[in-house]
């Protein structure tokens, strides 16, 4: 089924050191750029979050999010950091050793001291397996709303390709009176500009002129991209870069039928052709 490269995805997950959230949002784009941000304190997990992100996703821009809120009620041990605690000692002894020295700092103000009071480090192993199960629950919500809205899209392509194919079976159906209208005006042409031709010569340039005019096999390889498209959209794998190379080939098919048309019927076609398929074109745009 195809898949949407624009989605959004937010989950939350409560543990007892506080709340969770991951939030995933992803946009069109040619490859997959992955942007991951993670607190300070789980930054150990960012290796293995992006090889799920990966994982999940092929294409498309990625802004990836972990947000952590502790909890204020939950049982959080200080700790005193023993680097500045030394350094402040240091400090200390420096000032002792001068006589005019004020006097020594309480336990208190010692306490106060920016930076000797920590609050005691997440359990990270604890959560780990938190922020994984949570990860991979956002990604299967992300790529739930990324495939309702590729089956949106395939089908909108798919009802344009249906146009289309309408468009290329109203000039075959029409081909056989087009050659005939164009023969009979090469004729009258020829034999106003090479009276002297002999009838076998003449015979031979009508049918290399009406060959050259002959938009049967673009219209034949229009038929063949079209059904391309409808197998691709069936598939399981993703399709957007298939898609693309078909869109492609479809414009190139009708861009020469517009141009070998000799009537105004074929050139109306080639015009809403052109027309159905950049909208189709638009739409696979949006398509993994």
């Amino acid at each position: 089924m195809p898949h949407s490269m624009t989605g959004y995805a937010r989950l939350e997950a409560n543990v007892a050191e506080g709340v969770l959230t991951w939030e995933v949002r992803t946009v069109n784009h040619r490859y997959l750029e992955l942007s991951l941000r993670l607190p300070e304190e789980f930054r150990p997990l960012q290796s293995k979050a992006r090889q799920q992100v990966q994982q999940k996703l092929k294409r498309g821009k990625v802004d990836a999010n972990l947000f952590f809120q502790k909890n204020l009620t939950a049982d959080q041990s200080m700790v005193i950091d023993d680097a500045v605690l030394q350094q402040l000692n240091g400090a200390r002894q420096q000032l002792m050793a001068d006589k005019d020295a004020c006097l020594e700092p309480t336990w208190l103000e010692i306490l106060r001291w920016p930076g000797m009071i920590r609050e005691s480090s997440i359990d990270l192993e604890k959560l780990e397996t938190e922020v994984v199960q949570l990860l991979d629950r956002t990604l299967q919500q992300l790529a739930d709303a990324r495939a309702r809205e590729g089956e949106q899209l395939a089908q909108t392509i798919s009802q344009r390709g249906q146009q289309l194919k309408q468009q290329v079976d109203d000039v075959q159906s029409h081909l056989p009176s087009a050659r005939t209208a164009i023969e009979e005006k090469l004729k009258m042409r020829l034999r106003d500009i090479a009276a002297e031709f002999d009838s076998q010569r003449f015979e031979q340039e009508t049918v290399y002129l009406l060959q050259k005019m002959d938009v049967a096999e673009e219209l034949d390889r229009l038929n063949v991209h079209i059904g391309e498209v409808d197998k691709t959209l069936a598939g399981d794998e993703p399709v957007g870069r298939r898609l693309d190379f078909l869109m492609q080939e479809l414009n190139r098919e009708a861009n020469t039928l517009a141009s070998k048309s000799q009537d105004h019927v074929t050139t109306a076609a080639a015009v809403e052709a052109k027309v159905l398929i950049e909208q189709m074109r638009e739409q696979v745009q949006n398509l993994e």
